[in-house]
């Protein structure tokens, strides 16, 4: 069995979320995906999430490709992976982690991993945002910052 492991917010879910988790699933034949908590995204995107936690969980766990869904940690990401101790993490096109950095942290907690970065699908609604902006645009509203 190879384990593979991916991450993010998913938001608003979209094809984008869709080709990533089945592109990781297609490394492994077991793909367990890890959730974003509403701290970690308030964190990372300066933003409250659209959907709250437990949704984006529950529609995360229904998609084929996935196997298991989890809830991220708000306190170490690596605790997350020293629990699941995948043999692959797959990583967003455009998440900003860097590889060599998440192999080494793993190496060092004695989790021997590969990691792949996903290729990107070419559409112009594959982000929260841009799916928000274009709403936004469609019933001229203007977005208050």
């Amino acid at each position: 069995m190879v384990k593979v492991m991916a991450s993010g917010v998913f938001d608003i879910l979209h094809v984008g979320h869709l080709f990533y988790l089945k592109e990781a699933k297609s490394y492994g034949t077991e793909l367990i995906v890890v959730v974003a908590r509403d701290e970690t995204v308030r964190k990372l995107k300066k933003r409250d999430p659209i959907v709250p936690e437990h949704l984006r969980l529950e529609i995360i766990n229904s998609l084929k490709p996935v196997d298991i869904a989890i809830l991220g940690r708000t306190d170490d990401f690596y605790k997350t992976v020293e629990e699941i101790k995948p043999d692959i993490i797959v990583l967003g096109f455009d998440q900003k982690f860097d590889e060599a950095d998440i192999i080494k942290s793993c190496n060092n907690r004695g989790i021997n991993v590969n990691v792949i970065r996903a290729h990107q699908l070419n559409h112009d609604l594959l982000a929260t945002t841009k799916i928000v902006e274009k709403i936004l645009s469609k019933y001229n509203v203007i977005k208050n910052e």
